[in-house]
């Protein structure tokens, strides 16, 4: 007989001590009758027990609470970080690798390119996983022009249409060499499909209007293309609204959005592509956000009160966020050191920091995550590349922060964003909205 088999009583036998033909009574024996009783106070206890766990938690003493099968959480932020991770991983708003391989000696020959193996700066497939990472916008990025090349009111020809394709082609070539690892999303559809086939899901962001060479036209191509956000502006104006800069002082151009850069909002509103504000004045932000008919991101920003640069959001725009206004956005938190710390302070404290600004002022269905890697050259202590997201999860769960506020902060609440653009989207197609056919008004090119 096997072991697995001697388990099974023999049906040939008598149990439990009991001879079958003993008992001329019909009664159970004794040891029978005090088992079943035992049994049954142990079942009444049992019973007892799991009401009083699941209806009265919260009034547990704590190292009850944190064990696993109460529902709880653990008590090491760290262990809670990755639970909380392994079901809401992180989706950032923005990561720089396509412009990594344009400069980083690739010349955009995805073929030399190997994410399998550790890459020179930030991002590869093994961090990725490590990291817990469910998805990412591929930032398409090309430099602003030479300003004295343009021209002031941008009409001298550059090449940043065609950079910009060549940044989409890398981004996409990229996600099809690694199948297994990453899939090519659109739309909040696409991103829950990814994740819940374990890929990471893989979209796009145009990261500047100056990318569009002044024509709404072309952001219709891009969209097409995959495109879900486009940042207003980079460090330079264009002809659809104003940026920050990189230091205080950028004289404004159009004191905010310049009349197609309404109706460049227009037409993102009715594609459902997401309207994305880190870069932008404080003018461009306030009327972009009060403008907008869709929910609006900043994809890679942190909050000025806590490091004053002109790259982060102020409380003055982000009191202009929430249930409160009835304004829907979420700033997704920027770990460049530069924009989170004075020199040599960045660290995954000081980031928890932003995030926890953010949160306070806007609420915390509004923060989200945008770290910029691959586009930054130095990085905070303990958030150095992709792999250290869980140490800001934990940072925040040390600080008091649920398991459902965190699931937001690492992706739910962008999903939610997106997933109101494409609601306006639908709504606005279906009640009849053309296409935006507005032309640059000091385009001499084409009669108007």
């Amino acid at each position: 007989m096997s072991e697995r088999t001697a388990l099974i009583p023999d049906s040939s036998e008598h149990t439990n001590g009991y001879d079958g033909g003993a008992n001329t009574t019909n009664q159970p024996p004794f040891n029978i009758t005090v088992r079943s009783v035992i049994w049954g106070i142990l079942t009444t206890l049992t019973v007892a027990a799991l009401v009083l766990l699941l209806f009265f938690q919260d009034s547990l003493p704590d190292n009850v609470k944190t064990l696993p099968w109460v529902g709880g959480e653990p008590k090491d932020s760290m262990i809670a970080a990755l639970g909380i991770l392994e079901k809401a991983p992180i989706i950032d708003g923005h990561i720089d690798l396509p412009i990594l391989v344009r400069y980083g000696g690739y010349a955009n020959n995805v073929s030399a390119v190997d994410l399998d193996s550790r890459m020179p700066a930030h991002v590869d497939i093994p961090r990725l996983r490590e990291g817990r990472v469910g998805g990412f916008f591929w930032s398409v990025y090309v430099g602003c022009a030479d300003p004295d090349a343009e021209g002031a009111d941008f009409l001298e020809a550059t090449w940043r249409v065609r950079d910009t394709l060549e940044q989409i082609d890398v981004a996409k070539l990229l996600i099809e060499k690694y199948p297994n690892t990453f899939q090519f999303a659109q739309n909040t559809k696409d991103i829950r499909s990814a994740i819940s086939d374990g890929k990471i899901a893989s979209m796009l962001g145009v990261e500047g209007a100056h990318q569009l060479g002044n024509s709404i036209a072309t952001l219709r191509q891009y969209q097409a293309l995959g495109v879900s956000y486009v940042t207003l502006t980079h460090t330079c104006h264009n002809a659809f609204a104003d940026s920050c800069g990189l230091a205080p002082g950028k004289a404004p151009l159009h004191n905010g959005l310049s009349p197609l850069g309404f109706s460049l909002i227009d037409e993102m509103n009715r594609l459902g592509v997401l309207v994305d504000l880190s870069h932008t004045s404080d003018a461009t932000a306030i009327q972009a956000l009060n403008y907008s008919k869709a929910p609006v991101i900043w994809s890679h920003s942190s909050a000025r009160a806590i490091h004053d640069v002109p790259r982060n959001v102020p409380d003055e725009v982000l009191s202009l966020i929430g249930t409160e206004s009835g304004r829907d956005a979420v700033v997704m938190v920027n770990f460049a050191p530069y924009f989170v710390a004075p020199e040599g302070l960045a660290t995954v404290k000081t980031v928890a920091d932003h995030v926890e600004h953010i949160a306070k002022v806007a609420g915390k269905e509004h923060v989200g995550i945008g770290s910029d890697f691959d586009g930054i050259e130095i990085v905070p202590a303990g958030l150095e590349d992709v792999s250290k997201y869980p140490a800001l999860i934990a940072e925040l769960h040390s600080r008091g922060w649920s398991k459902y506020e965190l699931a937001g902060l690492t992706g739910g609440n962008l999903l939610r964003v997106f997933e109101g653009a494409e609601r306006v989207s639908r709504e606005l197609k279906a009640t009849g909205v053309q296409p935006v056919y507005d032309l640059y008004s000091k385009r001499t090119d084409i009669p108007h």
